[in-house]
């Protein structure tokens, strides 16, 4: 796992070198394998229902950065996201259409995604549309930190890909994207430019704060 967040920090060094160095901080920023696994224990300990964990979100001056780290268990394939759209009082997004069944996706309006596969296999599933879908609550974690604006529902017309460990896969911004087999467990790392600062500044899991 320690080459993996080394992996990471190299992206993080990309990014600041996208908006400038006389923008970035004034030191590295470092997670470390331990405060990984402790934010990773710290979902386990408390009961987590939510899979996404923020660990910490970075000010980059002109912007924000935001590193997290997701442990999803075995799934099934064919996973239809319809009945749960559907119960889902929010603001609808995406195509509107009668009876369309599939697996569950979601998209971000402002922050793309880069993953690093730390641990297990996954057919992880993006692109084509996401239909029948709802908006993430304003004051929801998906939204202030996760991932900011989002819009989740039934994923259709998307290409599969099987993801494995040592893995590294761009997500952009808009771009539908979840998961339709897991046939243990997928862990993987998500780093995510915040250019317009949606997220909660300053942000970190408290599995770290002293």
């Amino acid at each position: 796992m320690r080459r993996m967040i080394l992996q990471v920090l190299a992206m993080v060094i990309v990014a600041g070198s996208v908006a400038g160095w006389a923008q970035a901080p004034k030191d590295g920023v470092y997670i470390t394998d331990e405060d990984v696994k402790a934010v990773l224990k710290y979902a386990v300990d408390t009961h987590r229902t939510i899979v996404d964990n923020t660990i910490r979100v970075i000010d980059m001056n002109k912007y924000q950065l935001s590193v997290a780290v997701v442990h999803r268990g075995a799934m099934g394939g064919g996973a239809n996201a319809a009945a749960g759209a559907a119960a889902n009082p929010s603001p609808a997004c995406g195509e509107q259409r009668s009876g369309a069944t599939g697996p569950n996706g979601i998209f971000h309006d402002d922050t793309a995604e880069s993953y690093v596969v730390i641990s297990g296999s996954a057919t992880l599933i993006t692109g084509g549309t996401i239909v029948n879908g709802r908006r993430s609550a304003p004051d929801s974690e998906v939204t202030t930190i996760l991932n900011g604006p989002s819009c989740s529902g039934t994923m259709v017309g998307y290409t599969s890909h099987m993801v494995k460990t040592g893995d590294t896969i761009i997500i952009p911004e808009g771009v539908p994207h979840g998961f339709s087999a897991i046939p243990d467990h997928v862990t993987y790392l998500s780093i995510r430019p915040d250019l317009k600062k949606v997220l909660q500044h300053g942000y970190v899991n408290p599995a770290l704060k002293k």
